[in-house]
C-alpha cells in the first residue's frame, strides 16, 4: 500500500515510519467507518526478531518475525481466518499473493481499489459532519445582557 498509494508514496520517501503510521491511521477510520476488521501486515523479513503484533486504534498491526515476508503472513492468516463466518479481503496488487490467497478462498482488493475506497469514506464522513448543525451550547445563550456585561468584565480585570 505505501508504494502504490500516492500519499503515502510521498511520506515514504521523507519519512518511512511516519507513512507506517498514516496508513494504519486511514485504515483506523475505514474500519470504524464500515465495521470490517483490519489486520495490516507490514514486512520485517530483513529485521532481527521475533514476530510482533499490536493494536492501534483497534486495527491489528503484525510485524513478521525474521525470514517470514508479508507475503507469506498473509498467506497464512487467510488459511487460520477462512473458518470465521466472514468473506475475507487481502488487499495487494502483487499478481503472484493474488492467486496464492485466492486459493485460500480469499478475495483480493488491489491498492489502488482500497486508496479510493478509503478516500471516498473519508469524503462521505466529512460531508456527514457537515451536515451536522452546530448545536454547541455556550454559556451566552443562557445569559441576559448584564449577566454577559458583568462576566466580560471580570474576564478583562475589570471589577
Amino acid at each position: 500500500m505505501i508504494g502504490a498509494w500516492p500519499n503515502l508514496r510521498n511520506l515514504r520517501d521523507v519519512d518511512f515510519d511516519k507513512s507506517r503510521d498514516l496508513l494504519i491511521t486511514l485504515l483506523a477510520e475505514y474500519k470504524a467507518s464500515t465495521g470490517m476488521s483490519v489486520i495490516v501486515v507490514f514486512d520485517a523479513h530483513f529485521v532481527n526478531g521475533i514476530e510482533k503484533v499490536d493494536k492501534h486504534s483497534k486495527v491489528e498491526v503484525i510485524f513478521t518475525r525474521k525470514n517470514q515476508s508479508a507475503d507469506e503472513k498473509i498467506e497464512k492468516l487467510a488459511i487460520e481466518l477462512r473458518h470465521v463466518n466472514h468473506q475475507i479481503y487481502v488487499a495487494t496488487s502483487d499478481f503472484t499473493e493474488q492467486w496464492q490467497i485466492f486459493g485460500q478462498g480469499a478475495l483480493r482488493i488491489p491498492a489502488m481499489e482500497l486508496y479510493r475506497s478509503v478516500t471516498q469514506n473519508k469524503k462521505m464522513i466529512s460531508s456527514k459532519i457537515k451536515e451536522i448543525p452546530d448545536q454547541r451550547l455556550t454559556i451566552g445563550k443562557k445569559l441576559n445582557s448584564k449577566q454577559t456585561e458583568i462576566l466580560e468584565k471580570w474576564r478583562r480585570g475589570e471589577r
